[in-house]
């Protein structure tokens, strides 16, 4: 991060406090030795890890589990050049255990293309970083409008 830039850093408790706020993400994984990025809705669960619901035959499922992956997702604000961005950073996998799976039933996200047969994927919160764009370019003087 280079110092005066605008942007501040965001704590490991204040990114999972942000992430919380909003529905949709982008899951960043390999696809044929390519970076491949989708938009998901997803949700935390109570020890910081990323939570997806998806198809059990999708692609998606097949690609991540037990891979290393990113998780980003934001909020931004076009008018007064502000917001902030959160990357999550660790191992995906498929949830097998039968009361775990319960668990996030009752309590997990709900998938927007729902199938017959659905997993989760957990993402373990290994590496979580953040920043925040604070005051845009209203923070130089200069006009929104410029």
């Amino acid at each position: 991060m280079y110092p005066n830039d605008g942007f501040r850093e965001l704590d490991r408790q204040e990114c999972l406090r942000l992430l919380a706020k909003v529905p949709l993400g982008r899951i960043v994984h390999t696809r044929q030795a390519l970076p491949a990025v989708l938009p998901v809705n997803f949700c935390l669960d109570k020890d910081g890890a990323v939570l997806l619901r998806s198809s059990a035959a999708s692609e998606l499922v097949r690609a991540v589990d037990g891979t290393v992956v990113a998780f980003e997702a934001d909020e931004v604000d076009a008018v007064t050049h502000s917001g902030w961005s959160v990357v999550v950073t660790g191992r995906a996998a498929v949830v097998t255990d039968p009361a775990e799976y319960e668990r996030l039933s009752r309590m997990g996200p709900r998938s927007w293309a729902p199938s017959p047969e659905e997993v989760f994927l957990r993402i373990e919160p290994e590496l979580v970083t953040g920043r925040e764009l604070v005051g845009g370019r209203t923070q130089y003087g200069v006009h929104l409008n410029s």
